[in-house]
């Protein structure tokens, strides 16, 4: 018979895998390259299409109602409190679409990993990578076409600096735009599998030590309920972040 071992089981429930594994139902084989927290970012993709052309209703002559009144609440304040509060009205309308990209697409990602029935895409490294990456590219490239070549470098160089400290301080200040880059991928991974990893030790604890050990069941409970806020919250700290760095690289004077 084999041992119960807690980390196997934790790591089991938190790690990529070619397999997606339902609840009383054989392992699926997942066809490579394709991997279950590639297929978790699927389905989130598909299901945010489903929402937003198919669920969605905008009518200009009906106030909206239901799913797509939520929906517009999370856009407007995307829209007016993020987007166009720190890239200013014309940029930050253009980049709307993008934050809302980002804060439904990652609160998506975050909300099926707390359903049995799915894995966390955003506890893996590469899925943030990835969102980051494309953060880091409109920091650069939006920066280039925003401000030209010499704009663009001119914003690591602030007013006032004495010459004999602007290289250095140029340096850090070109170094900052990949630590930003860096922190969003870290933070929105290391939010995500912690929680995961505490609610797969706190149950596993229950096997291990039997009875003695159900109270923390409620500990669990609780670290659930807390990890859909932190679902909703990362998903806002990302878009907003993205949309401050954003904001530095297109309208450095500020």
């Amino acid at each position: 018979m084999k041992v119960f071992s807690l980390d196997e089981y934790i790591m089991h429930h938190v790690l990529n895998s070619p397999e997606w594994h339902l609840p009383f139902l054989p392992a699926i084989h997942l066809p490579p390259p394709l991997s279950l927290h590639g297929l978790m970012v699927i389905l989130g993709a598909l299901f945010l299409v489903i929402v937003f052309c198919g669920v969605y209703r905008k009518d200009p002559d009906i106030a909206p109602t239901g799913i797509t009144n939520l929906l517009e609440t999370f856009v407007i304040f995307i829209r007016d409190d993020i987007a166009v509060h720190f890239l200013g009205e014309k940029d930050g309308r253009k980049m709307t679409p993008l934050f809302c990209t980002f804060f439904f697409f990652i609160l998506t990602l975050n909300l099926m990993g707390l359903i049995p029935l799915f894995a966390t895409a955003t506890a893996n490294i590469n899925v943030t990578g990835a969102l980051a990456l494309i953060t880091f590219g409109f920091m650069i490239l939006g920066g280039i076409y925003k401000n030209g070549p010499v704009g663009f470098f001119k914003a690591f160089i602030p007013h006032g600096v004495p010459a004999l400290i602007l290289p250095i301080i140029f340096l850090v200040e070109f170094i900052g735009i990949f630590i930003k880059a860096f922190a969003l991928m870290i933070r929105l991974f290391a939010n995500m599998l912690a929680g995961h990893i505490a609610i797969f030790a706190l149950l596993g604890l229950i096997v291990v030590m039997g009875l003695v050990a159900l109270p923390t069941m409620i500990l669990a409970l609780f670290i659930f309920l807390l990890e859909i806020f932190v679902a909703f919250l990362q998903a806002y700290i990302f878009t907003l972040l993205s949309a401050i760095f954003m904001g530095q690289m297109y309208h450095p004077e500020h």
